[in-house]
Formats: structure tokens, sequence, C-alpha cells
């Protein structure tokens, strides 16, 4: 099974913006689902609504592009039905932590066996460039012209807060290390979440000063470094892979 067998090339060009980092996530996506010979048959994949969600059109495989904030209850629903089937669950950061973020807390509680990923690029891009529950403090959006006067939501602790678990966060930079957080995430019988720190580059990044989605690619470059052994819960700028299996502590 090659890459290309996993994509519906009768929709290409994807309707992503030039530079879009979820085209990057994607395709990583697809890499590693060769690299593990996944067939076709045995796996699912759902997305919410966003920039994000259109890539459930673009797997040449049965998926679901779900209404907003509902990716995580029907990607479940799909679980409990056919328990043997390889659920996917690729959407952004405002779908999953922002419209469905009730879902996330108890989805990860229930630690039903499914892979998220999640583009977290700390906006609302497909609507203008809105403030998200993930947009760091001080940043100006278009509803935060000032800079956002919250911290952003914490992810890594909702879904590490439960003693079984597996969170990975990554970035659209680091793609070896994301094919390796997919595959392990995946190869987990759990809930498992793959954070993916990526970019939008028309409604957000040029708001900030950035001219190309280069520059933006290049500052997740500079600001994140991989901790291959972290002790205890990665930094704000850590990428890295948190399991425990150990139901009881």
């Amino acid at each position: 099974m090659r890459y290309k067998n996993y994509i519906k090339w009768s929709r290409m060009p994807t309707t992503w913006c030039p530079g879009c980092a979820i085209g990057i996530v994607f395709k990583q996506l697809t890499f590693t689902l060769e690299d593990i010979q996944m067939p076709k048959s045995e796996m699912s994949v759902v997305s919410g609504i966003g920039c994000s969600g259109r890539a459930a059109g673009y797997f040449d495989l049965d998926s679901v592009h779900s209404t907003h904030g509902r990716a995580l209850p029907i990607a479940e629903g799909i679980k409990r039905a056919n328990y043997k089937l390889n659920v996917i669950v690729f959407s952004g950061d405002g779908d999953l932590v922002g419209i469905g973020g009730n879902h996330l807390l108890h989805v990860a509680r229930r630690d039903v066996n499914l892979t998220v990923i999640c583009i977290n690029n700390e906006t609302y891009g497909m609507t203008g460039g809105q403030m998200a529950p993930t947009t760091k403090k001080g940043t100006k959006t278009l509803t935060s012209t000032h800079g956002s006067a919250y911290f952003p939501m914490n992810i890594q602790q909702i879904v590490t807060s439960t003693p079984k678990h597996f969170y990975a966060r990554s970035s659209a930079f680091r793609i070896s290390h994301l094919q390796k957080c997919i595959k392990e995430a995946i190869a987990w019988e759990g809930f498992a979440f793959v954070d993916v720190i990526s970019y939008c580059i028309e409604n957000f990044g040029r708001r900030m000063g950035f001219k190309s989605p280069f520059e933006m690619l290049d500052k997740i470059k500079q600001d994140y470094r991989i901790n291959y052994k972290p002790e205890g819960l990665l930094g704000d700028f850590e990428l890295g892979i948190l399991k425990n299996d150990d139901q009881k502590s």
C-alpha cells in the first residue's frame, strides 16, 4: 500500500491555502499509514468543521465530515459500533478544544480507543482568524485586537489528567517526529491525542506580521525543541510523548 492510495486524487488540489500547515500534517499521516501498512478497509477518518475538517473528503476511504464540535462523539459512536475499526479524528483546535471541548473531557475520561490528530494553529482560521481557546495570551487576532487577555487552554493537562493516557506534542516542522507520534498513537490501546503545533498564514500569521508560510514554519522550528525523555509534563515549548498505561496511579 502506497501513501498515494489513501488519497482521493480526483479532489486535488486541495482548497487549503498555499503553504498551509494542514497539508503538511495530512501528508505525514498518509506516509505513516503507508509505513504501518494500514488496510483502508480497517479504518475510518472523522473530522469536524473548519479548514482541517476538509481532510475527511480528501481521504480515499470511509470518512465522515461531521458537524461543528461533534467529531469526537461521532468517532466514538463508530468505534463502539465496530470496535475492530481504527478510527482517526483529524480536526482543528477550535473544533476539538473550543466548540467540542466538553466532548474532549469525557472521551478522554472514558479512554475511548481513538486516535486524535489536532491541527493546533491557535486560531479559527476558516472564519477569519478569531481568537481561539488555544490562542496565546497577548496575541492579536480579529477578536482580540489589543492582544488576548486570557491564558490558552492547556490541552496537555486535560488529556494527562486521567491515570491512563497518551498525549503527544509535535509540529509541522519536525515531520519525522510527527510520524513517530502518529504511529505510536495509532498503536496505543485507548484514547491517544496528538497535538500538532501548526500555523495559518492567511487569517492569522499576516495579522501577526509574518510575510510568508516559511517565516511561520521557521518560527516553529526556532521556538520548539524535542524532549525525548520528558520527566513530568512537557514545557510550553517542548515537543514529546507522554504516556502512562498504569490505570491505578
